[in-house]
This record gives C-alpha cells, sequence and structure tokens, in this order.
C-alpha cells in the first residue's frame, strides 16, 4: 500500500502565551552610555514593577536604582555632557504636559528643571562644548507656542533664548549653541526654511515646501557654512540636503527615488553626517562615511535582524548596537570598534526566547485605483489557513507600520488570528505622491486601501470572510469606527482605542499647541472654518444607524489630543439606538496606555470581546491589581 505524500492542514495552535509576557513591562531596555564611556545607563522595572532609570559602571555588576517615579514610570531619558546627570521626561497620568527632570548619578538627587503649572517642556539641544546648558522649548507665555529657553544645570535659571513669532516647529542650533535655524509653518499649510546669520540678527527665509511637501533644518555644520536640511521639493521622495549658506546653492547628499530619508547618524563630535537609513519594507542604510564602513558590515552579519546603533561615547571607541528580530527580544550588544568585538548586554524581554511566536512577512497588493500598496502579515504558528484575521490600523495617520516584534500581532497570533497592518495611502515614508494620495481621503480612498487589503486577504485564502476584525489606535481607532459605520457588512466586530469619532470636535479641541499645524490638518484633513458639513460627512459618530457589528472601545480619560468626549458620544449614540457596545476608560491614562496594570487589563477584555466574535483563544482575565479601568462607565449626552 503506497503512502501519502501529500503534506495534512496544521491543526494545532502552540500554547498560549501570557499577557504578562506579551504586555508586561520590559526587564531591562534602552541602554545609553554616558559621555565619556564610563557608565552604562538604561530603564529597568523597580521592585513595585515601576520604570525607573538604572545605572551600572561599565565592566562592573554594581547596578544600582537612579530614579524613583511613583506610578506612571520613566520611558524618555538622555545623558547630559557634563556626566554627572541624566535628564527623563515624565508627564501626570497621560497629559503630556511634559517636564524635564535631572537626576545627579553620584546622589540620585532628583530636579525639575521646568516646574511650570500646564506648560509643556521638550528638550531641543545639548551640547559637548557647553554641558552645563540645556535649550529647551516651553510654552510658558502663550499656550500655542513654544518659546526657546535656556536652561541652567548646575542652578536651575531658566533664561528666555528665542522668541518664537507663533510659526516655528522646529529649532536648530550651531556649534555655538546658538539657534541660527528654524522650521516655521505657514499659512497655507506648507513649511518655511528660516536661517539667521548670528543670534541677535533677524530671521530670513532659505526656503519654502508648499502644503503638499515635507521639509525641515537639520543640523550645522562644525563651520556653519553648511545647513543639512531635509527636502522632499524637486522631487517625489524626502532627501537630505546640504544647504551651503554662502552661495544659498544645495547639493544632494543621500537619497532614494521611492523611500524618503529616514534615521540620520551623525559623528558624536565632528557635526558630520556618516549614514542615513530608508525604510523600504525593511530598513536599509546608505553609508556616507567609509570610515565606519568595517564597523557597519562586522554589525550586520553579527546576528540576524534589524540593527541599529543606539548610543556611542565621545571617544567613539564604543558603540551600543540594537539587534530586533520579529519573533524575539531586542538584543543589546556593546560593540569594540577598534577590535571589532561585542560584549552582550541584555535582551529586554527574555522571556520572549524560546517561545512559539510568529514571522511578520512583508506583502503588498494593487489597490483599485492602481496604486501599490504594502504591509506585513503575521500568522498563527501551528494552523493553516484560511484562519479569523484582524485588520490592525497603524496611528498618525501621518506614521507606517515597519517590520519586527510586535506585540500586538504576536498576541493575536497566538490566539489564532492572522493579522494584516497595511501602510494605507497618507503613510509616511512612501513619498510625497503617495502621502498626498490621503490628503482629504479619511473614511474614503483610506478606507479603501483597507477594504482593499481585506479582499486581497480573502482572495488569497488566508482569512474566512466572515470572521476579520479592525482594530486600532488613534486614527488607527477612527478606522474601527469608520469600518462598522461606511462598510457594516464587512467586518465581524470592531476594537477602537482612542479614535476620534466625530472630526469637527476632533478639531475643535485639539491641544493649543497644535496651533502652529492646523493649517496642515485643515489641509490634509478638512477645513474646520469653510466645511464643517465635509468633516461631518466623514465622521463615524453621524452613522451610528448604520452599525450592525458588535464594538469595544476603549480611552484615556486626559487624552490631550482625542478627548474623552470622543469616546463617550460615540457610546451614548450606539447605546441610544440599541447597537451593542462595550466600553473601558482608564482614568489615568492618556493617548494609549502606559502603565503595564492598564494594558493587560485592557488586552484581558480585547482577546475576551475578539473571541466571542471571531472565535479564537483567550487567557482567562483573572485577577488584575492596580489597573484604572472601569468597564462601561455611565455616560451622559
Amino acid at each position: 500500500m503506497q503512502t501519502s505524500t501529500v503534506e495534512q492542514p496544521k491543526t494545532e495552535l502552540p500554547p498560549l502565551i501570557e499577557r504578562e509576557i506579551l504586555f508586561g513591562n520590559p526587564e531591562k531596555t534602552r541602554p545609553q552610555l554616558s559621555p565619556d564611556g564610563k557608565y552604562l545607563a538604561y530603564i529597568a522595572p523597580d521592585e513595585n514593577n515601576v520604570l525607573q532609570v538604572q545605572l551600572r559602571t561599565v565592566g562592573q555588576a554594581d547596578d544600582r536604582q537612579l530614579t524613583a517615579d511613583k506610578k506612571r514610570g520613566i520611558r524618555i531619558f538622555f545623558w547630559t555632557y557634563s556626566g554627572e546627570e541624566l535628564i527623563y521626561q515624565q508627564d501626570i497620568d497621560g497629559d503630556e504636559k511634559w517636564h524635564l527632570f535631572s537626576v545627579n548619578i553620584q546622589s540620585n538627587l532628583v530636579r525639575d528643571l521646568t516646574p511650570f503649572q500646564g506648560v509643556r517642556a521638550h528638550p531641543i539641544a545639548v551640547d559637548r562644548n557647553f554641558p552645563n546648558q540645556i535649550l529647551v522649548g516651553m510654552n510658558i507665555r502663550d499656550r500655542r507656542k513654544h518659546d526657546l529657553y535656556r536652561i541652567n544645570l548646575q542652578n536651575g535659571a531658566v533664561e528666555l533664548d528665542t522668541d518664537n513669532p507663533g510659526n516655528i516647529v522646529n529649532w536648530a542650533a550651531d556649534a555655538h549653541f546658538q539657534v541660527r535655524a528654524a522650521t516655521a509653518t505657514t499659512a497655507d499649510g506648507g513649511k518655511e526654511l528660516l536661517w539667521r546669520e548670528t543670534a541677535d540678527k533677524s530671521w530670513e527665509s532659505l526656503r519654502s515646501w508648499g502644503p503638499d511637501e515635507e521639509g525641515a533644518a537639520v543640523m550645522f555644520s562644525e563651520n556653519g557654512k553648511i545647513l543639512y536640511i531635509r527636502g522632499d521639493h524637486d522631487a517625489n521622495t524626502e532627501r537630505l540636503i546640504a544647504f551651503d549658506l554662502e552661495t544659498k546653492q544645495e547639493s544632494l547628499i543621500a537619497s532614494d527615488p521611492e523611500y524618503d530619508v529616514g534615521d540620520i547618524l551623525i559623528h558624536p563630535t565632528k557635526r558630520e553626517i556618516q549614514a542615513v537609513s530608508f525604510y523600504k519594507d525593511k530598513q536599509e542604510w546608505q553609508i556616507l562615511d567609509q570610515s565606519i564602513a568595517e564597523d557597519f558590515e562586522e554589525i550586520g552579519k553579527f546576528r540576524p535582524g534589524e540593527f541599529s546603533i543606539t548610543s556611542r561615547n565621545l571617544a567613539d571607541t564604543t558603540w551600543l548596537v540594537a539587534y530586533m528580530t520579529d519573533d524575539g527580544p531586542v538584543y543589546y550588544y556593546a560593540f569594540d570598534r577598534a577590535s571589532k568585538t561585542f560584549t552582550f548586554l541584555f535582551s529586554n524581554q527574555p522571556k520572549l526566547e524560546g517561545l512559539p511566536l510568529s514571522s511578520m512577512e512583508p506583502i503588498s497588493y494593487t489597490a483599485r485605483d492602481g496604486l501599490t500598496i504594502h504591509g506585513y502579515l503575521t500568522k498563527p504558528v501551528g494552523v493553516s489557513t484560511p484562519v479569523p484575521t484582524v485588520l490592525l490600523v497603524h496611528g498618525g495617520p501621518w506614521g507606517r507600520d515597519t517590520w519586527g516584534y510586535n506585540p500586538q500581532a504576536q498576541w493575536l497570533a497566538n490566539r489564532g488570528y492572522a493579522v494584516l497592518q497595511i501602510n494605507f495611502r497618507g503613510s509616511t515614508g512612501y513619498g510625497k505622491a503617495f502621502l498626498n494620495a490621503g490628503n482629504r481621503e479619511w473614511a474614503a480612498k483610506m478606507h479603501d486601501d483597507l477594504l482593499d487589503g481585506v479582499n486581497w486577504l480573502v482572495e488569497t485564502g488566508i482569512s474566512q470572510p466572515d470572521k476579520i476584525a479592525i482594530m486600532g489606535g488613534s486614527y488607527g481607532g477612527y478606522a474601527a469606527l469608520v469600518g462598522l459605520t461606511f462598510s457594516p457588512d464587512v467586518f465581524a466586530c470592531a476594537v477602537d482605542i482612542v479614535g476620534p469619532s466625530n472630526l469637527i470636535t476632533l478639531l475643535q479641541t485639539i491641544p493649543p499647541y497644535w496651533e502652529p499645524r492646523k493649517a496642515s490638518l485643515y489641509h490634509r484633513v478638512g477645513n474646520l472654518e469653510t466645511e464643517p458639513e465635509f468633516l461631518k460627512s466623514i465622521s463615524p459618530l453621524f452613522f451610528v444607524d448604520r452599525i450592525q457589528k458588535p464594538l469595544l472601545i476603549a480611552q484615556g480619560a486626559n487624552d490631550p489630543r482625542v478627548k474623552e468626549a470622543e469616546s463617550e458620544q460615540i457610546v451614548n449614540a450606539m447605546k441610544q439606538a440599541g447597537k451593542p457596545v462595550e466600553y473601558v476608560l482608564y482614568t489615568d491614562e492618556g493617548h494609549g496606555f502606559a502603565r503595564p496594570e492598564n494594558r493587560l487589563h485592557f488586552y484581558a477584555i480585547a482577546e475576551e470581546f475578539l473571541a466571542k466574535y471571531l472565535g479564537g483563544r483567550f487567557e482567562p482575565a483573572g485577577n488584575i491589581a492596580n489597573h484604572s479601568g472601569i468597564v462601561n462607565p455611565h455616560t451622559t449626552n
């Protein structure tokens, strides 16, 4: 009797991966070398599972905790050039009114460098030749604009450095730590490149970009004669350009015909650009300085995955390298440039090692109007397609999904779902024609790209057509609401995380410091002042009567971008119309969920919701302590 060689369909999913592993805090992450290379700082949870800055002496095991944040956890920090202190950013319960705090690495003394109530501070620059100063943008005098301040790190003195006329959104300081270039917005939604010969001279315009173009100042050369800029004028993609300030001539440094310039690697002391990246399906580096070519070659072949240079000492003898793959943790190494040897530091989530994680596959398809759409597909391990599917939509919308380990994608795949992440038109990185194809196309062609992705999933046999959900945060949350209202027959259910339901109220309540970018928002989305009816026509709130499928909404009470009312008004409307809706409000969160307790609580609710309507697996919620979620809070009109 002949034995059949036909491969049998795989029918068994691997064991459930605990949500705690996927959505809990990292064990150690984001290492940064001190400028002198003596110390390594990184982020790790304390005994109360709150993320803190930790410190070790390089080559020793004397790790100790520097900060004592009580609740929210520290996620952003950097070294000053004094070598004695770090600066970290923190807000209150997600309100995005960031303060800058310094912490002395010897005494652990923490100081609020920006102790102004209701003010939002963001760091502009530190400089190795001015180790006791930092340039900071703050909206002290007018909440709509960030003036530039110079703060003395020794005594905390705050001094107004440069007045913002109201439209400047980015600054660049020269080698003498004087702010001499800026990017300003224009009344039509475009941008303008400003420059001044010295800090006491008036600004002059070097070039402008229209509302359908992108551009910005990057940095000055060491001698101050060249201003490096990025811009997509005279081309379809954003390029890196050297602007000669004496001749006013531009020369091209780096470009790609299809993709915008991405990360820029700068020498730690010489103000020289050494490499740039272009994010295609994956990140690709273009080396400009041959002195690092051998280093990149060694780093590239040392282990698989994408790599990035995350930190360098001033002597440039040691680099910290992060390796990221799609099915495991991020691995951090110290790379000695002289010997070309690697010292393993740690991985951010060692519990991921050895788990049955899925690979992420770059895909593309043709939209109904002929545009090529790129994305990423993650399929569950152990089962054959077709399977239930989640369309996971990115926020922004002026951002993009990238390749690599994604906790949401792995969580969904492990529960039995295929996951498709689509860089629909309006996503960034693919050039200005693709970006501008999304102008005024919310709930229209941007949504068609998602529907064409659904069709691709069904046609290729990946998905069961009656078991596809749509889920996302911010713009992705809006897309989920659009999915149920503008295409009510397509999706089995939807999950909206901090998504706007009414574009009129969204634009009426943008934070005051978004004022300089309002004209661009009006250009790309719709004009609140002249065409409210158009905005109404693309707002899911006004089409609740069309909804046929269940909806789960999650919201942060302190969200400054998408206010709590955005979720409440559609929850109320659905309840009044007798539509199926579940709602969870997190009282100490903003635009997304920073605290692991809240993430674990939300994803427990979400996976049970998805299992109910798609048929996948779920881990029982159990008792999640210290979350702030209120399920189905009382809402009013």
